[in-house]
């Protein structure tokens, strides 16, 4: 039986009534609002100018970090003097938890820290639940309203502002709650407490937002992420027409102009729908020192802190946002794809863009000057290899054999090693000794190239794919190439399931020769993973980057795990 609180029934009551005020304004579309600066609670100074960062506490390397990592005072007061030893001195966090949000504002108060915060609330959606879940969702948000308003009353000189939802209305939000909602959430909250408030999504929701949410809010938190849309073409990163020795540079630049571009979209919609008063921070934007989501020619510590000085330049400036939350102070590699953002690494040593602001002794590893500033390489195309056999790895030469026109070089997807072993061969001298070290999805070992693409479309007809092996590796393994690259999007995997007894190959702990129809490898493509959209990439032979993988990608596999038993492998080619 459902329970009916008296919060619900006034939330339920102000849905309604939002709904009647659209259906009498003719329905969808934004009504122009007429809100002035009178309306508005005024951001605090401390809140424009102090440097800012999106703050999370979580170090260990699992998906479960936020329900099974211990959060100690320790960890957050070493964090925060961290940052206030580099002038960060307002962050931002996402909930309104005891374990993570009033642990924090605590250990400010204790320490008497020079720490100011903007407070989130995190609302969680009810759009996909089954309907008997939709009370205890709304229950767990009524629980976090509720510590939400009673932290912020408690630290009052402390929490400077407070949002409401985080990205949870733009179209493509993982955790959609509708505008309706969200205004009545705020509404809530902000009827409870002193501080401005307002909700964080990204700059094409509030380029669009109806006025109804925006009569809610007294500043405007946007969204932008500059490396991120480079992975749906949304801007030219590439910078192709610059000289290289100018592309980063110019890369950076455009990231900037996109920036810009997100922000002015956002301001100019609120200015000629009546909202030119409501202020403009952004609450998130940041560029990753390490391509973990694919974002390869763009993701490096000189990259990452020549964004951050162009946006602090921007910043400072005054022609811009009120302020700049930078996403984020340290990694959270429990978050995979989405880790990397960090000023510190996970260990909390401090990366190349604030290495000036710390001592040599808490510096992350690693040598940098602008030089090593990644930027778009194009990839070099082969010719048509019509030779009858083409050699990857072998050491005796075979007559009329073609050789790739850039050598390919043995590239590990996570932990492990790929070494030269003359212990064992099964022709010349020498072979490669693979010795796996999976992770939580597997493990894989590649013959890549580096911006070259070798073209085997004469191969697909009738060609095979060859090599020789020994391992006791036990079951499946998986053996195949790429086509296209994660750069153009257009990254393409063709990786077939190999057991023992098939194709000549067996676990037996002895050289056998493996012998592969390519026709038979092609049913087993699919798009590569770390691309944004489905059916962005299709086969393509003729552009050949990886022409060697051996790999165990247990949702492949059907594994739990993987093992660590040597894979030697020798006199590797593709032959018709």
């Amino acid at each position: 039986m459902l329970k009916i609180t008296l919060t619900m029934v006034l939330r339920s009551f102000g849905l309604m009534l939002i709904a009647a005020l659209l259906v009498a304004c003719g329905g969808g579309g934004v009504v122009p609002g007429t809100r002035d600066a009178a309306a508005l609670r005024p951001l605090p100074t401390e809140y424009v100018t102090r440097s800012a960062a999106a703050y999370g506490p979580f170090r260990i390397n699992s998906p479960d970090a936020p329900s099974t990592e211990p959060v100690t005072t320790a960890h957050i007061l070493q964090d925060l003097n961290l940052l206030i030893q580099g002038n960060i001195t307002l962050i931002r966090m996402f909930d309104s938890s005891d374990k993570v949000a009033k642990q924090v504002l605590q250990t400010i108060k204790d320490n008497h820290l020079d720490m100011k915060v903007h407070l989130g609330c995190w609302i969680s959606s009810e759009k996909s639940a089954k309907p008997a879940d939709v009370p205890a969702i709304e229950q767990a948000n009524q629980l976090e309203i509720a510590r939400c308003i009673a932290l912020a009353n408690a630290y009052p000189d402390i929490v400077l502002v407070v949002s409401v939802g985080n990205e949870c209305m733009v179209s493509w939000s993982f955790n959609s709650v509708t505008p309706a909602q969200m205004a009545s959430y705020i509404t809530q909250v902000r009827s409870a407490i002193a501080q401005p408030v307002t909700t964080d999504d990204n700059y094409a929701f509030f380029a669009s937002a109806p006025a109804y949410l925006l009569d809610t809010i007294d500043f405007v938190s946007i969204h932008s992420y500059a490396v991120l849309d480079t992975l749906y073409g949304l801007w030219d990163w590439k910078q192709a027409d610059v000289p290289a020795s100018g592309r980063a540079a110019a890369m950076m630049g455009a990231a900037l102009a996109w920036e810009q571009q997100n922000y002015n979209e956002a301001r100019t919609y609120l200015a000629k729908t009546g909202y030119r008063a409501l202020p403009i921070v952004i609450g998130e934007t940041g560029w990753k020192a390490s391509p973990t989501g694919g974002e390869i020619e763009r993701a490096h510590p000189v990259n990452q802190q020549m964004f951050y000085n162009l946006l602090n330049a921007w910043r400072i400036s005054g022609t811009g946002p009120k302020n700049i939350f930078w996403f984020e102070a340290f990694d959270e590699p429990w978050k995979g794809a989405d880790d990397g953002w960090g000023l510190f690494n996970k260990d909390r040593q401090a990366r190349y863009v604030v290495r000036g602001l710390y001592p040599a002794a808490v510096w992350e590893a690693g040598t940098y000057t602008g030089a090593n500033a990644l930027y778009y390489i194009p990839t070099v195309q082969s010719a048509p290899i019509t030779a009858s056999q083409f050699t990857l790895y072998a050491e005796i030469p075979v007559t009329g054999e073609a050789l790739p026109g850039q050598a390919p070089a043995w590239a590990t997807w996570t932990w492990g090693t790929a070494t030269p072993d003359t212990s064992t061969h099964s022709e010349g001298t020498t072979s490669m000794k693979v010795v796996p070290a999976p992770a939580a999805w597997g493990w894989g070992e590649a013959l890549a190239h580096n911006n070259y693409a070798d073209d085997l479309s004469a191969f697909s007809a009738s060609g095979h794919f060859n090599f020789s092996v020994k391992t006791t590796y036990p079951g499946a393994l998986l053996f195949g190439f790429q086509t296209g690259d994660l750069v153009d999007l257009s990254l393409w995997n063709v990786f077939i399931p190999v057991v023992s007894g098939s194709y000549g190959y067996a676990n037996d702990g002895a050289w056998h020769d493996v012998k592969i129809p390519i026709s038979d490898m092609l049913v087993w493509g699919g798009q590569g993973s770390g691309l944004p959209q489905p059916n962005s990439a299709a086969l393509d032979l003729s552009r050949v980057t990886v022409p060697f993988v051996v790999a165990d990608i247990f949702g492949t596999t059907g594994k739990t795990s993987g093992a660590t038993d040597a894979i030697y492998l020798d006199n590797i080619y593709w032959s018709k």
